[in-house]
């Protein structure tokens, strides 16, 4: 008679593949896109252009990030053509092996709400109201009518934004009830089991890139 002996498989380490200052970033732009709803919604113009001001040097931060960062923060490894896009939507299927970073689907949503975010940033920049008291701290380099379709666009940009936020939580939901994977616990611990690590944290670039951002803030108040 054989006896059948049965090996136990070894847990899959936890690698990080989000590094803490993309984790900050997130969280942060997530605080800070409540804020500014609030202040603008009870008129609180202050706190809406220090929050504003805030969103622009995250912003500015991200974007160098997305070239200077970890591997799995730069744009270069995560957006891909429509030839990837396709691919992935024919293997999303159970039992689903999540990507290190963002898959080539979720990229797409990254890209267009950081290029939604940017373009409000940039419309508040140079936006006026209509009585002309309150305004953007470029909106003195533009006429009156042009500052009046900054603002404009600037609520406009933000209807499309809540819109790609809430196809963002939809889509997390989704990968949650469907396909068993928990996206958010890695954007909160930055890790998961068994993935590529983005690597050792390169903390001189990490400096360089706070500089920059906070230099762009200071540039756009003189």
């Amino acid at each position: 008679m054989t006896e059948t002996v049965k090996t136990a498989r070894a847990p899959l380490k936890d690698a990080v593949i989000w590094d803490w200052s993309l984790r900050v970033f997130h969280w942060s732009a997530v605080l800070l896109i409540v804020l500014l709803w609030w202040s603008a919604e009870n008129g609180i113009m202050d706190w809406h252009r220090r929050f504003g001001l805030t969103m622009l040097g995250l912003l500015v931060f991200r974007l160098y990030w997305g070239v200077a960062g970890t591997k799995t923060a730069r744009f270069k490894s995560f957006v891909k053509g429509p030839k990837a896009v396709r691919a992935y939507l024919r293997e999303m299927k159970r039992p689903y092996v999540p990507a290190a970073g963002h898959n080539p689907l979720g990229a797409l949503s990254v890209v267009a709400l950081l290029l939604v975010l940017v373009l409000q940033v940039g419309a508040g920049l140079f936006a006026v109201d209509v009585d002309g008291l309150e305004s953007g701290p470029l909106s003195r380099f533009v006429s009156f009518e042009a500052g009046r379709a900054a603002a404009e666009f600037h609520e406009t940009s933000f209807n499309i934004l809540l819109a790609l936020i809430v196809l963002h939580v939809a889509a997390i939901a989704f990968y949650f009830a469907v396909l068993k994977t928990n996206l958010v616990r890695a954007m909160v611990t930055g890790k998961r089991a068994g993935a590529e690590s983005a690597g050792p944290f390169p903390l001189a670039r990490f400096l360089i890139g706070v500089v920059i951002a906070g230099a762009a803030v200071a540039l756009v108040q003189l």
